[in-house]
């Protein structure tokens, strides 16, 4: 009895020549150019190719590949795209096992992650591809697949992992808060590799220097592969700096933003972004206390490592128009060259264009009568040209519509008497937001930690166990009139 597939493309064979496999005993009809190339090339027979394998994995392999969404797979998608692997149909099958695009008006929770020990996280490491390393508990690092299949779980030898990054095909990079270096483990194998250490011999105060943020990793088809690993670092006598390390050697190339840190603005920079086709780094600091927030932005200039722009709140260079209501959170959109920060009082969202940056460039955007609460405690995350904002009362999201990207030179005949915004290139009148989540959703808890990873926003909430994992479903859409 036969089972006859339709293959994709991405393999060995000529395209529409189809390929007779005989898979334990069941035949099989695949197009050649979607098998993998020892398949494909093998030697044309009136006898279909054998494969001893099982055929049941290959007919389920098929299935979730037809119809990704109609039918629950038979087997775990792990089995499913190692067994793909062999076929060579592993992109064609975790492009279909993948959400769809996401879109921030019809993002929703669709699963929650939780790991079997210790499940409270303590930091995120999502990857382009979809998938995600978890740190939770006492130095327990788990990673989950792009198809969110618990894949591997390792101890570190720290006590409470602060930050993480995924450094593919098998590293993951993590530095703690209370230990010092910056640590390479492979999650694989669940082995140490490496560590770094921010060293100076001519300067005896550095020394003992702990790991405060890792930035992301740009995405592989927009960048180098041998683009720099950045991490700040501090001391126990809070000299600190951010550190390039080469991905290849993990040795420290470049030392940036060194700051003696005996001030609010010059304290280890909490977020750091790498802007690599401006060839910037983008670091922020935010402190808060019975005053308020207080904390600055940086942008050095990665080649000369001299600051190019900075701005602190309250008060301070590049003063904003907004005094005494200072950013609580704050996130750059690489794609957009923008950067965004949310304010602690008004909790309105302000954005300001990298290429126009001035003494205040900002410009500001009123969330309505449910974001009126303020921005006390909210967490900002861009993610796929969309700005992803936790507040007291929910999950709200800002997308730009696309209309400006493309009529950006004609604003000013569109606008005609209206007002212009301060920042070239950016109007408010092309922003819209939404709040995506149920009043069920925001009775969880105020959300903590927020990062996204391919068409993926992962979620954790204070003192709450698991990820939540928030994605667009596949019946969701937009119709264009």
């Amino acid at each position: 009895m036969g089972t006859v597939g339709d293959g994709g493309g991405g393999g060995g064979g000529k395209s529409g020549t189809m390929k007779q496999l005989n898979v334990g005993g069941k035949l099989f009809s695949l197009e050649a150019s979607s098998l993998s190339l020892s398949l494909s090339l093998d030697s044309p027979s009136p006898t279909p190719t054998f494969v001893d394998r099982d055929p049941s994995l290959l007919s389920a392999v098929l299935v979730a590949i037809r119809a990704p969404s109609s039918v629950a797979p038979a087997f775990p998608a792990h089995v499913l795209l190692d067994e793909a692997h062999f076929y060579g149909l592993h992109a064609q099958l975790l492009a279909a096992l993948s959400p769809p695009p996401l879109r921030g008006f019809s993002v929703s929770l669709a699963s929650t992650l939780s790991p079997a020990s210790e499940p409270f996280p303590t930091a995120l490491a999502p990857h382009h591809d979809g998938s995600l390393c978890l740190a939770h508990g006492a130095g327990q690092v788990t990673y989950y697949s792009p198809a969110l299949d618990h894949h591997a779980t390792f101890r570190t030898h720290l006590h409470r992992i602060t930050s993480l990054r995924q450094l593919p095909p098998s590293l993951v990079v993590l530095g703690s808060s209370s230990a010092p270096g910056l640590h390479v483990y492979d999650f694989f194998e669940g082995r140490h590799v490496t560590s770094v250490q921010w060293l100076d011999p001519t300067d005896t105060r550095v020394s003992k220097a702990k790991v405060i943020a890792i930035a992301a990793r740009p995405p592989a088809d927009a960048a180098d592969k041998n683009s720099p690993i950045l991490a700040t670092f501090e001391c126990p006598h809070r000299e600190n700096c951010i550190l390039a390390i080469d991905p290849v050697t993990l040795k420290p190339t470049q030392e940036i933003g060194r700051q003696s840190g005996s001030a609010a603005k010059s304290s280890t920079p909490g977020r750091v972004v790498h802007l690599q086709a401006l060839g910037l780094v983008f670091a922020s600091f935010v402190s808060s206390g019975a005053f308020g927030y207080s904390g600055y932005m940086r942008l050095w200039d990665i080649r000369s490592g001299n600051v190019v722009w900075e701005t602190g709140e309250p008060g301070g260079a590049g003063r904003s128009s907004r005094f005494g209501d200072p950013f609580v959170d704050a996130d750059v959109d690489v794609k957009q060259q923008a950067v965004y920060k949310v304010c602690s009082k008004s909790g309105d969202v302000a954005v300001a264009d990298l290429r126009y940056l001035g003494n205040d460039p900002w410009v500001y955007m009123s969330s309505g009568p449910r974001g009126s609460g303020g921005g006390y405690g909210s967490v900002l995350h861009c993610h796929q040209s969309q700005v992803f904002v936790s507040r007291k009362d929910g999950l709200e999201v800002w997308s730009r519509l696309e209309e400006q990207c493309r009529n950006t030179g004609d604003l000013a005949e569109q606008s005609g008497t209206k007002e212009r915004s301060k920042s070239e290139g950016i109007d408010k009148r092309f922003y819209r937001s939404c709040y995506v989540d149920t009043e069920e959703d925001a009775k969880r808890g105020m959300i903590q930690m927020m990062d996204g990873g391919g068409d993926r926003l992962f979620v954790t909430r204070e003192e709450i166990q698991g990820v939540e994992v928030w994605e667009t479903s596949h019946l969701a859409g937009a119709i264009s009139l």
